[in-house]
Formats: C-alpha cells, structure tokens, sequence
C-alpha cells in the first residue's frame, strides 16, 4: 500500500468535517484570479462564506468519503475541473450565486484566453497622437488611420468572435484601447443542498424576471380560484364581493326594486329620460333644458324677433334698388300715358266748341235768310 502523506489524511479530515456539517455546499472555479485579489474576495465574504482552496484530487477524496453520511453530495465530484475552491455557508443556494457574482470585475487579456463573448473595437476617435500606434493596430487587423491629428478607427470591428483563443497581439492592442475582455471573479459551478444538486445553469437566473413570474402566477391563481367558486381564507372575500355584484346587476336588469337596486333603477331612469329628452328638445321644460345645457324658451324668443328684424332689413335693403328702379319705369309709363291722353282732351274740348257754336250759325243763318225775304 503506498504511503500517504499524514497532511493530506489531516487534510481530508477537515474537508470531511466542513462538508457534513455544513447546510450549503459549493464549487468554485479560480482559473485566472491572481492570488492577491482571492485573499480579497476571501476576505470580503468571511462572514457569509468560508472557502477553502486544495487540490482537486483532496477534494474528490473528501466528498466520496462525506457521501457516506450526506447522500449525493459526491455529485459535485462532476463539477471539479481546473483550479478549485469549496465553500460552505449558510445561504441559500441562489443567495450565494449572487454574492459570488458580485466579486467578479473586467481584467485584461494576456492572450490564449478563449472569448466568452464577441470582442469588438467600435470606430470613434482614440485617446493616441499620431505616431507607432498607428503601425501596431493595423498589424492586429484593427482599420486605424490618422484623422484631424488624432489616431482614428475608421469602422467597428469585430477582433475575436466568442469561443475563440484570445491572438496575443490582439490582446496587447485591446489593452492599449482599455478594452478588457475577461471577467474574473469567482466561478460557482453548482451547488448541493438538502439532498438536491443545483447546477450553474439553474443557478445563472434573472431576479427580477423570477420574481414577476411568480407575482404573475399567484394573480392567475387567485383569478382561477374567483371564477371558479373555490372559497380559501384568501378568496372568500373576493367571492362575497363578486355575488353582491352579481345579485345587484340582476336586481337591476330584472327591475327588482330593494333597498340597494332603488337608486340604481332611479339613476338608470334619469339617464334614459335624459336621453329620450334629446330626442324632443321642443318639448322640454326650462329646468330639462337648463340640465341639458340647452337654451330656454324665453332666451329664443328674445332671440327670435331680433333675428326676424334682421332678415327684414336685409330684404329691404335687398329689394330698395329694385322698387327704385320700378318707381322710375312707372313713372316714364305715366308721362307718356299723359302725353297720349292730352291730344284726345284737345280734340274733345275743340269738338265741344264745334258743336256749341254750330246752333248759333244755324241760328244766325235763319235770321239772314229772314231779312233777305223781308226785303224783297
């Protein structure tokens, strides 16, 4: 049997120990962090967490052996890969995913990292004077040229799409640029708690999202419960609320006069009264038509006259040239009527003469014819 270290024996001992004890257990990835900022993160979350750091092989040891007494928790042996810290805490596991993503920050890249995500250099101005700059973003590909006497990016560009090695001379360009492409900080791979495994992927949730989600079903249950009569200490008043509703609107279509349906009715009467009166404006009263916002009957006959008044004045003013005009044509009629008649008066009166003194001719002419018989 090959001989084991007594450290690592004590070692595994005390992994034991802390994982059985412990409600909450989870794994943590560490690759890239350097060893100053894990003291860091160590540090900060001490009273929250305690987190150990060994080789992974203790590890596996250590959880096949607290499996005995904790039943599946050696299922975070699956978890294990690359540089490793367990932690063991009191929250819960979702809490402690939140926690542990609130250590991590934006590092550099040093190059041969793999890209989490599109790294992209956006066109725009830089921050560089015209010099060697311009040669050694050209030389990692990125559109550089210089501009007004500055360094300028002519166009976005996309440097290493995501799942892609990090080239180190891309790196050495975007650090120049402050573009950090790494995230560093505490990677919770899973968690195991209460006999349940939890991984990354269940973890890695929206919280404001789950928390709309179950407001949202809970409104959804309550509605399921109204509509379908199912009384609880929480629905029973809703449902009172909703018969009272249902008997008063039946009351009220079914013209059952209570103590609660009589103002309704009386309401709903008004307004149908109001409606037909709109309908036969000439025959309201002026209390309906000052409700209506209509003008009395007083007010139009005050109105009434004075619009006549005017429609008056118009047509005489309308109808004066024309009685001028009128006046004058008659006028012309008489005057040539009277030069007609005057010459026919003449004539009469010279007539009348004629035959006045007609008799005295006659009459003078008997008298000669006397003397001339006298005289013979």
């Amino acid at each position: 049997m090959a001989h084991v270290a007594t450290w690592k024996i004590e070692r595994v001992k005390r992994l034991v120990d802390m994982i059985v004890s412990s409600p909450v257990i989870g794994i943590a990835n560490i690759e890239g962090i350097p060893a100053r900022q894990i003291q860091k993160m160590r540090r900060n979350l001490i009273n929250k967490t305690s987190m150990v750091v060994s080789k992974n092989t203790l590890f596996d040891l250590a959880l096949k052996e607290a499996a005995k007494q904790k039943e599946g928790i050696d299922r975070l042996i699956e978890i294990i890969d690359g540089p490793t810290a367990l932690i063991a805490t009191q929250l819960n596991p979702f809490k402690l995913f939140k926690e542990l993503e609130s250590t991590k920050t934006e590092a550099p890249a040093k190059g041969g990292e793999i890209a989490t995500e599109d790294i992209e250099v956006k066109a725009g101005q830089t921050s560089f004077k015209p010099g060697p700059i311009v040669g050694e973003l050209q030389k990692a590909g990125i559109p550089a040229k210089i501009e007004g006497g500055a360094v300028v990016i002519s166009k976005d560009k996309v440097m290493v799409k995501q799942g892609e090695k990090i080239p180190a001379v891309v790196a050495k360009v975007l650090t120049r640029l402050e573009i950090y492409p790494l995230t560093v900080g505490l990677d919770l791979r899973g968690v195991f708690e209460d006999g349940t495994f939890f991984p990354k992927a269940v973890l890695q949730i929206d919280e404001t999202i789950y928390i709309n989600n179950v407001r949202l079903a809970a409104v959804q249950a309550m509605n399921l419960a109204i509509y379908a009569g199912y009384t609880t200490k929480i629905t029973i008043k809703p449902l009172l609320l909703k018969a009272h509703s249902d008997a008063l609107n039946l009351a009220v279509n079914a013209k059952i006069f209570t103590k609660e349906s009589i103002d309704v009715l009386l309401q709903k009467a008004n307004v149908q009264m109001l409606s037909l009166a709109l309908k036969t404006q000439d025959a309201l009263d002026d209390d309906l038509r000052t409700l209506l916002s209509l003008p009395t009957k007083e007010l139009k006959k005050e109105e009434k006259p004075v619009e006549i008044k005017k429609e008056k004045e118009e047509e005489v003013e309308k109808e004066q040239p024309e009685k001028e005009k009128t006046d004058e044509i008659k006028k012309e009629k008489e005057v040539e009527k009277e030069k007609e008649e005057k010459p026919v008066e003449i004539k009469k009166e010279k007539k009348e003469e004629v035959e006045k003194a007609q008799p005295e001719k006659e009459k003078t002419d008997e008298n000669k014819d006397k003397n001339q018989q006298k005289g013979g």
